[in-house]
């Protein structure tokens, strides 16, 4: 489906963030992407939006009490990243390149991989040079390892994903900035394939609907067991919103996925997964071009420590004794699941998909 998009019916959002403070850099305020996202700010009712007179944003470390990450949370800051940022990175296994609209996320997820990635207090950082990343764009088409020329997902083209270090839709009544992408993608004339990649656990879509995508951007939704996302996902718009947003966009002609992501075998997860895979097939309308990925839950010894200063209450299972060490090239650490645990979930699920969503293609386990 890549003509018109058709008219579809918005699912009402049912968690919007209003960040309680806004930091805006020189350099920031004087793009016009950053000029675009003041005006948002300003017809949503932000009211603290501090212009710094230079480009270095204060110290926002406070003095690490649960107070200064709460103040930090609810920060944003509008930015201009260093050149460095627009040669981009390849990500595997979801894409051939990252496309940064924004570091951070509002989110308040237990297992946050951010956690592992990003250093520093937890602002979201949005990025101010949107339109010269959009435009240095072509000399990436046909270039990444990924998905382009692949046997396996080379009908994906040169992908890019956009939501590696955000969650691009939790910003987007803020910044208007993955709309602009999509419609980037959707009309620009193309030197080759392409595809632009997104997921998001949160379901406000109704500025996204009539967009002239061309079908070239796939919106993916991060989902999990009910049990999973009740416990962990906090300040997310709940799983059935999600849903709902999924078959919305699905209907507006988009391609669209599923990124079950962290797969946990907790109390009773197969009777839980089952349900969730059937929410899915209901909610989406018959044709829709679909994608899975399966991502297990991981942690590292760094994200561990982040995460339990964070969320010191956590019941989340972090327990190493429990796990397998996977070392990484370079002598990085993660805690897995063990073999036999991972062999178990990866059976079920792919039993599952092909009984509940048999069109649907799986990308990856990992």
């Amino acid at each position: 489906m890549t003509g018109t998009p058709l008219l579809a019916e918005a699912p009402a959002p049912t968690r919007l963030w209003t960040p309680s403070r806004v930091l805006v850099t020189r350099s920031a305020a004087e793009r016009p992407h950053g000029q675009r996202v003041l005006a948002r700010l300003e017809a949503v009712g932000v009211s603290d939006v501090e212009l710094l007179r230079g480009d270095r944003l204060p110290s926002l470390r406070g003095d690490g009490d649960r107070a200064a990450f709460m103040r930090a949370k609810d920060t944003l800051a509008l930015v201009v990243p260093p050149p460095s940022k627009r040669r981009l990175q390849p990500i595997p296994p979801s894409a051939d390149f990252r496309l940064d609209l924004a570091e951070g996320c509002p989110a308040h997820c237990q297992y946050c991989y951010l956690a592992g990635s990003l250093s520093g207090p937890p602002v979201t950082r949005v990025f101010a040079d949107l339109d010269e990343v959009l435009d240095g764009l072509d000399g990436y088409v046909g270039r990444g390892g990924v998905t382009s020329g692949t046997a396996t997902r080379g009908d994906e083209g040169t992908t890019f994903e956009a939501s590696c270090y955000t969650d691009p839709l939790a910003l987007e009544h803020l910044t208007g900035g993955l709309a602009r992408m999509v419609e980037h993608f959707g009309r620009h004339d193309w030197p080759g394939p392409v595809q632009l990649r997104a997921t998001t656990k949160f379901d406000d879509v109704a500025a996204l609907l009539g967009l002239p995508h061309g079908g070239r951007t796939r919106l993916r939704f991060s989902v999990n067991a009910a049990s999973v996302a009740r416990r962990f996902e906090g300040a997310t718009s709940p799983v059935p919103g999600r849903l709902a947003a999924l078959g919305a966009v699905a209907a507006a002609g988009y391609p669209v996925g599923l990124t079950i992501a962290p797969i946990m075998p907790v109390e009773g997860w197969r009777a839980d997964y089952g349900a969730l895979l059937d929410a899915v097939a209901a909610a989406l309308p018959a044709g829709t071009d679909l994608t899975v990925e399966c991502i297990t839950h991981r942690f590292t010894p760094g994200s561990k420590e982040t995460l339990l200063d964070w969320y010191p209450r956590t019941k989340l299972d972090m327990e190493e004794s429990r796990r397998t060490t996977k070392r990484g090239r370079y002598g990085s650490v993660k805690h897995v699941y063990p073999r036999a645990t991972t062999a178990e979930l990866r059976g079920w699920f792919e039993d599952a998909l092909a009984d509940r969503l048999p069109s649907a293609r799986l990308l990856y386990w990992t």
